[in-house]
């Protein structure tokens, strides 16, 4: 098989192409995601691609306007063990370069089973994520400013930033947990318990 040579190609439609091909995308067909961590192909090298804090994908310096070809990409995305994020083919892996998440979580709806509040994401990319034991909620509090930066486990080692105005819904769930002795803020879905802050440090941040 001959190898598609990524790293040369010079616009995003062309570069999805050759994504498209080697990955075995067959036209408009129903399709789950690529196996891509199943695949081992060498290592040829950065692009110029990088996905920005707010989600926007950038090709050679331009974003990349079309949703489709946003959605393709994202769908041969893989985080490695060195922490590096790639696209990846069975023929090449290419790196690229992640501000923040690669995907932001723009939507949640809130749902109950069992008696409980099951929380389901959609992202900007189309992926749709239920929170729970398999997809778990981590919450950073991140600079000066102390800024909240909740994250969703989409697949792989890939997050989702959640956005700030599902943050707030997020935050409009919260309750207080005991865990290992510590009174925690948390939200629950799914059966499972995430931890957002001690209840005492948002009670500090409120005042």
């Amino acid at each position: 098989m001959a190898e598609a040579k990524i790293q040369q190609t010079g616009d995003a439609a062309g570069l999805a192409a050759l994504i498209a091909r080697a990955a075995g995308e067959r036209g408009g067909e129903a399709r789950g995601l690529p196996p891509v961590d199943r695949w081992n192909p060498p290592f040829c090298g950065d692009i110029d691609m990088e996905i920005r804090g707010d989600g926007t994908w950038f090709y050679m310096g331009t974003p990349i306007g079309r949703q489709p070809l946003v959605r393709l990409f994202s769908t041969v995305l893989r985080k490695d063990e060195d922490g590096k994020t790639y696209l990846v083919t069975p023929v090449e892996k290419v790196g690229i370069r992640i501000a923040d998440a690669p995907f932001i979580a723009v939507e949640m709806r809130v749902t109950v089973r069992d008696g409980g509040n099951v929380l389901t994401f959609r992202t900007n990319v189309g992926d749709v994520v239920e929170a729970g034991p398999e997809h778990p909620l981590r919450f950073v509090i991140h600079g000066e400013n102390r800024e909240l930066k909740p994250y969703l486990h989409v697949r792989g080692r890939l997050e989702a930033l959640v956005s700030r105005p599902v943050m707030y819904d997020i935050v409009e769930l919260g309750e207080t947990v005991e865990i290992e002795g510590v009174d925690m803020f948390c939200v629950k879905s799914s059966g499972a318990i995430f931890p957002i802050m001690p209840a005492a440090e948002l009670e500090a941040l409120s005042q």
